[in-house]
């Protein structure tokens, strides 16, 4: 079959036979066979002749210039081998052999790009996990985008990943949710409030609970507030919104495998569980009446507390009794997906595994970077504490699922990015999830012509996909494995919009410039089927990142 990960290993074998030949085996190590990330480097590229010149003594260019000549004649895919630069070697394969990619595509079907990279590893990755005391805000958006679609990539890449929302349901904020719900009660029953309390969310949106609580309690006449009361109508707020999260986000086409609830760790006593842990272990202090964990020599900047001197647990603490669950319910890497406003949770949470005794560097932290809402040029404004932003219920409502998905993914998550939303809205292919779309709509519609049409019933020939353009699409469909396990191995869901925006240029590229039915009845055939393997990759890599085919458009 041809693939890519095939050319790279007998170019990687031929250049390790070429160095024992020389009596320099030990340096196979450095024969890596790359991609090049730019065009005019060939199909692939080594550096392998800049890493051995040293141990060789010779000068790159002259030993590239060598290796180049007889791995032009040793490696049988390999139409040309050049030396290139200060001593790169420069691959082109033969385009016959690449074109073989149509049939591993067309056998393989949904397995293409499967791969098992991840060898079954178990893999939790939780993400959005947004405070149920209101609704979804825009970068729980992309965090949502980010989080679904690694899941995907992972589990296409040999991985066993679940999806996990993680409910803070306990703590002040829920207390300061039910004082909103209660003075809103008392507005609705037409008492005047008054001045709002400072830290209580002010939001209309808590409007609409307080409705809600008032008809599943008909009998409620409480006029004086108070923690328990509070706590009451905090928690049925906070179930309220975590059942509008989780239909929001299902519209997103984002599902979870598990809801946990800090309410429940609570209840088990986990928290109390985790110190005890520490303190038998040894990394517990105690001082001016309160208890530090001693993460400072584990790594992070500083000893963190865990029960303050009232003997109230921190938020680190709940997080803690978490993160041991997550390892201890026997997930080989657990990812965490949080906001820019955690860059320090990072150093403390790897301390508390190292403590704990699980490998450290199987909690992956990735910081999901803000978003900022453009309108018209105009940066919209966002403020959940003041009641003021826009949810991703009216960022769906405005542009659609496709679009923001997209738009979240194609930049990395740890970089802040501004959401044009004129741009996500435009029916054309300036907008760059439409210009993909439209590819897969127009290899329908030419299907659905070749189809309705008389012709001949052929076996495709390879050797016939022998044009540039033809090319270009070709290796872009060879490339697509690569792309996948990639993504998965880096935690770098970004790379699939990237790869697929070209894979729809080479295929724009040659529509606009060939004819397909109007052809030979073997050139049709040819490209009849390349036009089927590139519909198969665009529908798979649109289905990784969450987003439709459409046959119409």
């Amino acid at each position: 079959m041809a693939r890519l990960d095939d050319a790279r290993s007998a170019i990687r074998d031929s250049i390790a036979q070429w160095l024992e030949d020389k009596g320099h085996g030990g340096l196979a190590a450095e024969a890596s066979v790359d991609i090049p990330t730019e065009g005019g480097h060939g199909d692939l590229t080594s550096s392998v002749c800049l890493r051995a010149a040293k141990s060789l003594k010779t000068a790159p260019q002259a030993l590239a210039r060598e290796l180049a000549e007889f791995l032009g004649s040793h490696v049988p895919m390999v139409a040309a081998a050049e030396a290139a630069g200060p001593g790169f070697l420069n691959f082109t394969l033969q385009t016959p052999w690449l074109a073989q990619v149509v049939n591993d595509i067309r056998v393989q079907g949904p397995a293409y790009g499967r791969s098992d990279t991840g060898q079954g590893q178990r893999v939790l990755i939780e993400f959005v996990s947004a405070n149920p005391t209101g609704p979804l805000v825009i970068v729980s958006g992309r965090a949502a985008a980010v989080g679904d679609s690694l899941a995907r990539i992972m589990n296409a890449s040999g991985y066993r990943a679940d999806r996990e929302f993680y409910v803070n349901n306990a703590g002040n904020q829920v207390m300061k949710l039910g004082q909103a719900m209660f003075l809103r009660i008392l507005e609705l029953r037409g008492q005047a409030i008054g001045d709002w309390p400072e830290g209580v969310y002010p939001g209309e949106y808590v409007v609409d609970v307080a409705r809600q609580y008032l008809q599943a309690h008909p009998e409620f006449a409480a006029e004086a507030g108070g923690e328990a009361l509070f706590w009451e109508l905090g928690q049925f707020g906070a179930e309220s919104f975590r059942k509008v999260h989780e239909a929001v986000l299902a519209a997103f086409g984002v599902t979870f495998e598990h809801w946990t609830y800090e309410k429940d760790l609570r209840d088990q006593q986990a928290p109390e569980q985790v110190v005890a842990r520490l303190e038998a272990l040894g990394f517990v202090r105690e001082a001016d009446g309160a208890k530090w964990f001693l993460s400072e020599q584990l790594g992070d900047d500083k000893d963190r507390v865990l029960v303050k001197s009232d003997g109230a647990y921190t938020y680190f603490v709940p997080d803690a009794a978490y993160h041991a669950q997550k390892f201890e319910r026997g997930y080989d890497w657990v990812i965490d997906l949080l906001g820019p406003d955690h860059h320090g949770y990072i150093g403390r949470m790897r301390a508390l595994v190292t403590a704990l005794g699980f490998p450290a560097d199987h909690l992956e932290i990735m910081i999901i970077q803000l978003v900022r809402l453009v309108r018209d040029g105009q940066v919209v404004r966002m403020s959940k504490r003041g009641g003021q932003f826009v949810t991703l219920e009216q960022l769906i409502d405005e542009v659609g699922v496709d679009p923001a998905r997209f738009f979240f993914l194609e930049r990395a998550p740890n970089t802040p990015m501004d959401f044009d939303l004129g741009l996500a809205e435009l029916k054309s292919s300036d907008n760059p999830v439409f210009y993909i779309q439209y590819a897969t709509a127009r290899i329908h519609s030419v299907l659905r012509q070749w189809r309705e049409g008389v012709h001949a019933d052929l076996v495709w020939e390879p050797a016939l996909l022998s044009q540039p353009l033809e090319r270009r699409v070709l290796f872009a469909l060879a490339r697509y494995p690569d792309i996948v396990r990639r993504a998965a191995m880096d935690r770098a869901p970004q790379y699939l919009p990237k790869y697929l925006t070209e894979l729809a240029q080479a295929f724009h590229a040659f529509y606009r410039q060939h004819r397909i039915l109007d052809e030979a009845p073997a050139i049709t055939m040819a490209r009849i089927a390349l036009c089927e393997a590139t519909l198969s990759v665009l529908s798979l890599g649109l289905g990784l990142l969450g987003i439709s085919v459409p046959e119409q458009m």
